[in-house]
């Protein structure tokens, strides 16, 4: 019997090392019978092996084409792939949950980029894979561009091998100060009450210990200091390793009234980076990052290991919802 998912090309993909990256999913055309969600999410399950080679090859995959319309149906296809469902403690992004596994994904405004970033690098327990869905389409722009995050460990390590010694040997700290509640003019406006999904302080100590993070209370909100927590890390299912922090993110993008975002990041050792250093890596993200437009009902497949991913800012309306796993 055939397939039912079927690799495609589209415009904007690029190749790394002969495979493409994104891959890129469609249903078969060469099935006699239309699409539907059931024949979706059974089709999942039954090509499970062959979606999780195809993910561990190119570290993401866009399923375009498929009857995936509503937060309810992402929510059955991201049951049907079966991953453990992971709590978002711990992260920075403002986030309402829609339906069962589904949330929306970062609700700070539309004018607003989101850094590169792997998702919750800044914490121990970070997902291992995460779906993102387009249930709007963007009026203009919006695009999650991707990166492999083992390509910029490599252009890194050739342009400055000293600086990336310094992170593999201190790792980094960072630093965040917290509102009580969420402030959804920011991009990292999550307030400790929902970063922590508790009311008590005392609650949020025990649960910011758990993460190996420190807490300073003040007047009204925390300051929150992590690390030192590794910046490079090895993906041993591959092999190889990786760029996997949030140092540009936080370097260039923790900023709202509360945070600085030169100081939201350091040197494990306390020592401040080297901001020109900072602003070539985001370069190098960016000369390296693939940006596909978004159509309605695209759903994202990212191995959080191999691939780093950002937001471009856009024109209303977009509603883009997201899921992780561990």
């Amino acid at each position: 019997m055939a397939k039912y998912f079927k690799e495609i090309e589209i415009p904007r993909q690029k190749y790394f090392d002969a495979l493409p990256f994104p891959s890129v999913v469609s249903p078969n055309t060469s099935l006699s019978f239309p699409s539907s969600l059931s024949l979706l999410t059974d089709a999942i399950k039954n090509e499970k092996p062959y979606l999780d080679s195809l993910l561990h090859k190119t570290g993401a995959i866009l399923f375009r084409g498929f009857p995936v319309n509503t937060a309810s149906d992402f929510n059955d296809v991201v049951e049907a792939f079966g991953f453990e469902e992971l709590p978002y403690v711990g992260g920075a992004a403002p986030r309402t949950n829609v339906v069962g596994r589904v949330f929306t994904a970062n609700e700070s405004p539309p004018d607003q980029k989101i850094p590169f970033h792997h998702e919750m690098a800044q914490v121990p327990e970070f997902p291992s894979k995460l779906f993102f869905f387009c249930e709007i389409e963007p009026g203009s722009g919006g695009e999650t561009p991707l990166v492999l995050s083992h390509i910029v460990y490599e252009r890194m390590k050739e342009k400055y091998p000293d600086f990336v010694e310094r992170l593999e040997e201190h790792g980094l700290i960072y630093i965040r100060v917290l509102g009580e509640d969420d402030d959804p003019s920011s991009p990292i406006g999550r307030g400790w009450k929902s970063t922590f999904l508790t009311k008590d302080k005392s609650v949020a100590e025990e649960r910011a210990a758990k993460l190996g993070m420190k807490l300073e209370w003040l007047e009204d909100g925390v300051k929150t200091i992590m690390g030192p927590i590794p910046a490079i890390k090895l993906d041993k299912s591959r092999n190889r390793k990786i760029w996997f922090n949030s140092m540009v993110a936080a370097y260039t993008g923790w900023e709202d009234a509360r945070n600085d975002p030169v100081k939201a990041v350091t040197f494990g050792d306390g020592k401040p980076l080297p901001g020109d250093i900072i602003y070539d890596c985001l370069k190098i993200l960016e000369d390296e990052s693939v940006a596909i437009p978004w159509q309605k009902g695209d759903f994202l497949l990212i191995d959080n290991w191999a691939v780093l991913h950002a937001r471009k800012p856009f024109n209303l309306p977009r509603r883009v919802l997201a899921s992780l796993c561990k």
